[in-house]
C-alpha cells in the first residue's frame, strides 16, 4: 500500500508542477513568449555563428511554438492529475486494476518528459542555442524538470507487488 500511496504523491505532485507552469504560461503571457521569441531568434547566438541560419524569426511561428507548449503542459497537468484520481480509486483494487489506474499518468509523465528533453533541451537548446540566451540557465531547468519526469515515470511504470 505504501508503494501505491508513494506512486500518487509523485505523480500529483508533477500534475500541481505543470499546471503551476501552464498557469503561469498563461497569465505572464508575454514575458514568457518573449523568451520563446528570443530564443527562437536566437538573439543569444552571435550573427556570424554557423548555427545562425536556424533562426525561426517569424512572429506568427513564435506565437504558434508558444501555444503548442502552453497546451502540451495543459495536456500533461491533465493527465497526470487524471491519472492520480484514477490511481487513488484503485487504491485498495487488485494489482492490474491498479496498473490499468496508471496508464493516464504514464501518458502524462511521457508526454512531459517529451516535452523537456525534445523540446526544450534538443530542439530550443541544441537547435536554436538557447544556451546562448541571456539569461541563462533555461537548459539546465528543463533538465532537471526532465529528469524529475523521467524518474516519476519509471517508479510509477513498475508494477506493484502483486502484480507479476
Amino acid at each position: 500500500m505504501i508503494v501505491r500511496l508513494a506512486k500518487i504523491a509523485c505523480v500529483a505532485a508533477l500534475a500541481l508542477f505543470v499546471a503551476l507552469v501552464a498557469l503561469g504560461n498563461v497569465t505572464d503571457y508575454w514575458t514568457n513568449f518573449a523568451f520563446v521569441a528570443q530564443v527562437l531568434d536566437m538573439d543569444g547566438v552571435l550573427a556570424d555563428a554557423a548555427i545562425s541560419w536556424r533562426a525561426a524569426t517569424s512572429p506568427a511561428l513564435h506565437q504558434l511554438a508558444y501555444l503548442a507548449i502552453i497546451t502540451t503542459e495543459i495536456a500533461v497537468a491533465a493527465l497526470t492529475t487524471f491519472g492520480a484520481v484514477a490511481m487513488i480509486r484503485a487504491l485498495r483494487a487488485a494489482g492490474q486494476a491498479f496498473q490499468r489506474a496508471k496508464n493516464p499518468a504514464i501518458l502524462g509523465l511521457a508526454l512531459g518528459f517529451l516535452l523537456f528533453e525534445g523540446g526544450f533541451i534538443a530542439i530550443a537548446g541544441e537547435w536554436f542555442g538557447m544556451w546562448r540566451a541571456p539569461g541563462g540557465g533555461a537548459e539546465e531547468s528543463a533538465f532537471r524538470i526532465a529528469i524529475t519526469m523521467l524518474g516519476a515515470l519509471i517508479f510509477v511504470s513498475l508494477n506493484d507487488e502483486d502484480v507479476g
